[in-house]
């Protein structure tokens, strides 16, 4: 099944396939010094986005419309700009994309809140 379901489990599984390929960089390397953003990386780009399209999947009504689109474009972007801001965070640069992000990434998470409270879990009886 394609739709914004499969579009945030596909996108979750390329973030969690580039957090383990960092994961063992880092292993290798011996440096691990952004394990705090590739943690995150893993979290907020596979667990959530997993779990966004394990619902959407569940609930088809919530997939239909723009929201959903809304949602899986907040929620990418979200990761797509916490997790650079966080590297650089760590690395004393500019915490300023982090914060961005984080807000981003809260954002992407009210959408979603918003969306269980209006179309509930599982579909219609």
């Amino acid at each position: 099944m394609k739709g914004v379901a499969f579009n945030f489990f596909v996108t979750g599984a390329v973030f969690v396939t580039l957090g383990m390929l960092w994961g063992i960089s880092m292993e290798i390397s011996g440096d691990h010094t952004y394990a705090g953003a590739h943690a995150h990386l893993n979290l907020v780009g596979w667990v959530t986005m997993g779990l966004f399209g394990l619902y959407y999947s569940m609930t088809p009504a919530a997939a239909e419309g723009g929201m959903a689109k809304i949602h899986y474009l907040v929620s990418t972007l979200g990761v797509l700009v916490f997790v650079p801001g966080i590297v650089l965070a760590i690395a004393r640069t500019t915490e300023a994309l982090a914060a961005i992000g984080s807000l981003i990434v809260l954002a992407s998470m009210l959408i979603f809140l918003w969306t269980v409270f209006r179309h509930g879990l599982g579909r219609p009886a």
